[in-house]
Parts: structure tokens; sequence; C-alpha cells
């Protein structure tokens, strides 16, 4: 089904055919933007209308603080801390300098501070963590380097009731 009307007129006789010019009734685009739009909020992803992803470009330098729900991808330079209800990605060439607290955090880039209670952390080859982590579990690939403490693979109830006989204590 075609959205324009098509008219065909015989080229003359020795000269190649030229293609009709698109006129606004051979315009493959609705003249209402009504249909437009509803067609671009089927084509568009469940998730980027719930949650999205923020991207912080790479020649980009910010002091402060990320907070809220969603997916962050930070490429460029971050100071502050990080507490999101998401995945937090710091691309190679990326640096954050402060605490975080996200779902899943990726490190391909650098990231100076501490990460706390991640389901999952996967540092990627190049990554550089100097901080503490703790995890649900931690991937670490070849050629990533990280100076700190990590903790990963113990639920809080279980590391609670393991602390006193740990210590000592006997209870």
């Amino acid at each position: 089904m075609a959205l324009w009307k098509e008219t065909s007129t015989p080229a003359p006789a020795g000269s190649a055919a030229i293609p009709p010019a698109i006129s606004p009734e051979r315009s493959p685009v609705p003249a209402s933007p009504e249909p437009l739009s509803a067609t671009v909020a089927l084509r568009r992803p469940k998730e980027r209308i719930e949650g999205g992803e923020s991207v912080i470009a790479a020649n980009l330098s910010i002091d402060g603080k990320i907070e809220g729900a969603g997916n962050v991808k930070m490429a460029g330079r971050f100071k502050g801390d990080v507490r999101i209800d998401g995945n937090f990605n710091i691309e190679p060439g990326a640096t954050v300098t402060g605490q975080v607290l996200a779902a899943v955090v990726l490190v391909g880039g650098e990231l100076q501070g501490n990460i706390e209670s991640a389901k999952r952390v996967d540092v990627l080859e190049g990554g550089v963590i100097v901080g503490d982590v703790k995890a649900g579990s931690i991937t670490v690939a070849a050629g990533s380097r990280m100076r700190g403490h990590v903790e990963f693979g113990w639920d809080d109830e279980k590391v609670s009731k393991l602390e006193p006989s740990r210590l000592g204590d006997g209870k």
C-alpha cells in the first residue's frame, strides 16, 4: 500500500526517464504529526521509556552527585558519589573519583573509590580500581588492575552470623 498517489507519464522518445519530483502528495511522511508520533512511540524500546540510559560524553568533566534510577554510561571525568538503581558503566578512558552504589558496575576506565553492595562487578581489560569492592560476584579480566580490599559471594546475613566466631568470641 503506497502512502502517496503515483502517476506515471511516459518519457519523451529518445530521452532518459526522469523520476517525478517528490511532492506533498508523494511524501512518505504523513502531513499530520499525530500518526508520526504514534509510529515513533511504537518503535521505541520499552526500557528507553521507563528508565533509559544517561551518557556522560568523553569531553565532559563533572563535579557533583548522581542519584536516581536508570543506567549511566560514563565516558568522561566525574568527581562525586554515584547512587543509582541500575547499571553503571565506566568506559575505557573515563575516570570516576568517588563512591559507587549501583546494581551492576562495569569498569573499563579508572575508578578511585569504593564500590558498595553491587550485585555484580566486572573489571574489564584495562580497567583500574583503587578502592574497596563489596559485591555479590566479581569478574576480573586479564590486563586489569586493582588495589584495595575485595569481598564477594557473601550475603549480609551470613556475614553477621560468622563475625563473632571469626573474632574468637565463641558466640
